[in-house]
């Protein structure tokens, strides 16, 4: 796998382009010169992993014959400064997942689960330096296994 990041202006603006004809544009925040015309770096690791174990769930619910009418995923990152250094990468990560149909909560939560366990790779690349969680909201009410 491959991406490609072309530099748009003297600042931190970028459009990167991967496989898909689709680019996305990062950019820095205003406060070390950015001009808010892309996404973070750090934010756009949460969005893969939110993307990937995504996509996960949906297959597996529709191999389920599971009616998804909304789908929605918020992802919240912790991170911590390393000392001697001005790195601070995630260290707790929570994935809500916001689901609303005709859907049971059990095959829900067995979805997600088997995404976290089994085929996010996203999760297997972070999972080693943060603790990954996961919450179901399900027709808006908590579900609990």
């Amino acid at each position: 796998m491959e991406v490609l990041l072309s530099r748009l202006d003297q600042d931190f603006h970028f459009e990167a382009t991967g496989s898909s004809p689709v680019s996305v544009h990062i950019d820095a925040a205003e406060g070390i010169g950015g001009h808010n015309a892309g996404a973070r770096p750090m934010e756009l690791l949460l969005m893969g992993l939110g993307g990937c174990t995504a996509i996960d769930v949906i297959l597996i619910l529709k191999k389920q014959r599971q009616v998804i009418e909304d789908f929605q995923i918020r992802v919240q990152g912790d991170r911590e400064k390393i000392e001697g250094t001005e790195m601070m990468p995630f260290r707790k990560i929570n994935i809500q997942f916001e689901l609303k149909g005709d859907i049971d909560g059990n095959k829900a939560l067995r979805a997600i689960q088997m995404s976290m366990d089994k085929y996010c790779s996203a999760t297997a690349q972070l999972a080693p330096s943060a603790t990954i969680t996961h919450t179901l909201l399900l027709n808006e009410v908590k579900f609990e296994a």
